[in-house]
């Protein structure tokens, strides 16, 4: 158990102390009767919200002072049971499925033969048949597709008898230490239900990529399933999330199987063990991963199907009252199912200032001292103790924009739901890589929030005047709640702009062992990203590897191996190093499972904290910042070298070699005469012969071919020519430093020397 700190208790008995005198105050004091029918109505929605926010906050505090992560037990392997692993599948692609089941494959287990693998694949596509063939599963369909999701898993569950059941959704890859990091929890003699693990993500989720924040915070799910679902292992209400997760054969028999009355039916069946005496586990060792929703319209559906399929799931067990669950439970899940109502609380909050600075209604009625001594102290303490208790995960101020992002997509569904027009189709959220986004569909779902964008300038500007104007300070507390309230409406139409993609594999920022085999040399170094399409390495030294060459590249860690060719696909300098990357050529597959091993058996290196430095006016910068500029790949296929050394020549006196790139060379020559080949001698041992291709417009640089560069390779003169780079490089970039300004002789664009055009 994680007990609170002495400190922090008294952090929390605070902040609990003036919440509820915050709560007592607005109750009382500050609805403005009086003031005409529409003030008093918003009023009362204001605090009605306000008051089930306080709820959530109640509840969450409560789980979290006292956090309870389940303690691995050590068993006899004798007594690890048989285990059926579930893939459910409905339209994903093959490839998908592969890396999935490859990954189940991997899983350590005692004896890997009571480990039995299904592909549930609920539309009988024959490419499944024979990939579940290829790969030595098992393949599970059906006639009848009822029930959806829920309807394929206990359909696998009449044709299987293990007394152990995993499920992973098609896109989630479990590590190899999956089986034996949860298996062992079932084997105590306690009545386990389920455990389940964080779903994790090796793609930058929608809110990372589209604000440009994929290295600054966490993805979005992380706070439930590495804080919120912890938490609730106090009270054993924690929610079946549908993958990653092992259960108990004998609670789903007892519960009645997969539950088929929701559309969300993992919501539903953890419920139903829980309410049978089960005891639930939540861990935050990520032990799989997958797809986040790549692109904004399969993101919105997913999040209506759950914000529906939660109301659906309260309604139809009737929660409060439902037998089995202790009262912390029915608390617990009632606060999941009104986080969905969080959109219309979204809307009061950015209403009520605006209602009053734009069109003069009155919604709360206090003095400015009354927001000093009630609301201030409530407000800073809530976020310094959610800021406490989730870990650095998730930040009011984060939340804040997750929900002014999607509330006006969920509204209108959650509100649907609410008056009994349900939705009772299962929708399958997109998992084929990452999208780019419809404009019309994202102009259509900013529409509201460029409504609200205007009112609130009209608001800010309003209250600006009146303050100058009144010479009053009572309306800039107004004029907070406006800029907070417009930074968030700021950062959903920067989210709803998109970003454009341009990768087809997602990559992993990891340092693994790699050997490149080149023409010349055997290079030893260590990888920075990795893909399933390519990698990238940092070296010291700029190395020439023909971009036309198909090199040998090999990887190992300490479980895996993999070996395949590669070609170039571009190379950067980056500070005094410079990056290499490679696509994938020819690989075999036995190799490229290892290479699918070496990239998803790992932890996701994306954030799982919020960057120290973050801050609102950066999230603004930033966005406005990289939005103006051009995002493109680089093309530049050779390592590119600064130099600007003069050199002498046998018939053109001395020029300046200026940059240099192993297959090409531009040089500055004293007089105009133009040369069609020169050789310009490096050292006593190193000569190049070059053959000229182009003048530069407007420049005295003339682009030339290094027409044997192969005999230098050769002739093992590589390193010889490596280190005098270096050097001369080196001395280039210190006199840059310290020389004067017309030192620079080398500010060429990057398309002046478009080499690439002629090779």
């Amino acid at each position: 158990m994680n007990y609170l700190s002495t400190r922090n208790k008294i952090l929390v008995t605070a902040t609990v102390i003036m919440s509820c005198i915050y709560v007592i105050w607005r109750t009382f004091f500050t609805i403005p009767f009086g003031h005409g029918p529409l003030a008093v109505t918003a009023g009362l929605a204001l605090l009605i919200v306000e008051l089930i926010g306080m709820f959530e906050l109640a509840v969450h505090f409560y789980n979290m002072t006292r956090l309870e992560y389940p303690e691995l037990p050590v068993v006899d392997e004798a007594l690890y049971p048989d285990v059926d692993v579930f893939i459910a599948t409905y339209n994903e692609p093959t490839s998908l499925l592969f890396k999935t089941i490859n990954g189940c494959l991997n899983m350590d287990y005692p004896d890997r033969s009571k480990v039995h693998i299904h592909l549930c694949d609920d539309s009988n596509r024959p490419e499944m048949r024979d990939l579940a063939a290829h790969l030595g599963i098992n393949y599970l369909t059906r006639t009848e597709h009822v029930h959806a999701k829920a309807g394929n898993l206990n359909n696998a569950m009449k044709h299987t008898s293990s007394p152990l059941i995993v499920t992973f959704d098609a896109d989630m890859i479990p590590k190899h230490d999956f089986l034996t990091s949860c298996v062992p929890y079932f084997l105590t003699g306690e009545k386990i239900g389920f455990v389940q693990t964080p779903q994790s993500f090796y793609n930058p989720d929608q809110f990372q990529y589209n604000l440009y924040s994929e290295n600054r915070i966490p993805n979005e799910q992380d706070y439930f399933y590495r804080d919120v679902q912890v938490g609730r292992n106090k009270s054993n209400s924690v929610i079946y999330g549908g993958t990653n997760t092992v259960l108990s054969r004998q609670a789903l028999e007892d519960v009645g199987g997969f539950y088929t009355g929701s559309i969300t039916e993992d919501f539903a069946t953890g419920i139903e063990m829980q309410s049978k005496g089960y005891r639930c586990f939540a861990t935050n060792k990520v032990l799989a991963s997958g797809l986040a929703p790549g692109d904004l319209k399969s993101l919105i559906k997913q999040r209506q199907r759950w914000a529906r399929g939660c109301i659906q799931t309260g309604k139809k067990m009737n929660l409060l009252f439902k037998k089995g669950l202790s009262f912390a439970q029915k608390l617990n899940y009632i606060s999941s199912i009104t986080y969905w109502y969080s959109g219309l609380k979204r809307l009061l909050y950015i209403m009520s200032p605006i209602l009053f600075a734009v069109f003069g209604v009155l919604v709360v009625k206090c003095t400015i001292l009354e927001i000093l001594v009630f609301w201030l102290p409530m407000y800073l303490l809530t976020n310094t103790c959610l800021r406490m208790l989730s870990g650095n995960i998730r930040t009011t101020k984060w939340t804040n924009v997750y929900e002014t992002i999607l509330f006006p997509s969920l509204l209108p569904a959650v509100i649907l739901e609410t008056l009994g027009i349900t939705m009772n189709k299962f929708v399958v959220t997109r998992k084929d890589g990452a999208q780019n986004d419809d404009r019309n569909y994202q102009i259509k779902q900013m529409i509201p929030h460029l409504i609200l964008a205007v009112l609130s300038i009209i608001g800010i500007v309003n209250c600006i005047h009146w303050t100058f104007s009144q010479g009053t300070i009572g309306f800039l507390v107004v004029l907070y709640w406006l800029l907070i309230n417009f930074y968030n409406i700021m950062m959903s139409i920067f989210f709803l702009a998109g970003r454009k993609v341009f990768r087809n594999h997602e990559r992993s920022m990891a340092s693994v062992d790699c050997t490149l085999t080149t023409e010349g040399e055997i290079i030893s170094c260590i990888t920075h990203d990795l893909s399933e399409g390519g990698i990238s390495v940092m070296l010291d030294t700029p190395k020439y590897i023909p971009s036309d060459m198909e090199i040998g590249i090999k990887l190992v860690n300490d479980r895996y191996s993999s070996e395949f060719t590669g070609k170039v696909a571009h190379v950067a300098s980056i500070g005094n190093r410079w990056k290499y990357a490679f696509t994938v050529k020819d690989i075999t597959e036995q190799e490229q499972r290892q290479l699918l091993h070496i990239i998803y058996d790992r932890e996701p290196t994306l954030p799982q904290k919020l960057d120290k430095d973050i801050s609102t006016f950066e999230d603004i910068r930033l966005n406005f910042v990289r939005r103006g500029q051009s995002e493109f790949m680089s093309n530049r296929k050779l390592a590119r070298i600064a130099l600007n050394r003069e050199l002498p020549t046998a018939d053109h006196g001395i020029v300046t070699l200026m940059d240099f790139n192993y297959e090409f060379v531009l040089v500055e020559m004293e007089h105009h005469d133009l040369a069609n080949e020169i050789q310009l001698s490096l050292s006593e041992d190193i000569s190049l012969k070059c053959m000229w291709v182009q003048s530069l417009r407007n420049k005295r640089g003339n682009l030339y071919r290094v027409t044997n560069i192969r005999d230098i390779v050769r002739n093992h003169q590589m390193p010889t020519l490596e280190a005098l780079l270096k050097q001369w490089n080196k001395e280039h970039i210190q006199l840059g430093k310290t020389g004067p300004a017309s030192q620079g002789k080398n500010n060429i664009s990057p398309d002046e020397l478009n080499e690439m055009a002629y090779l």
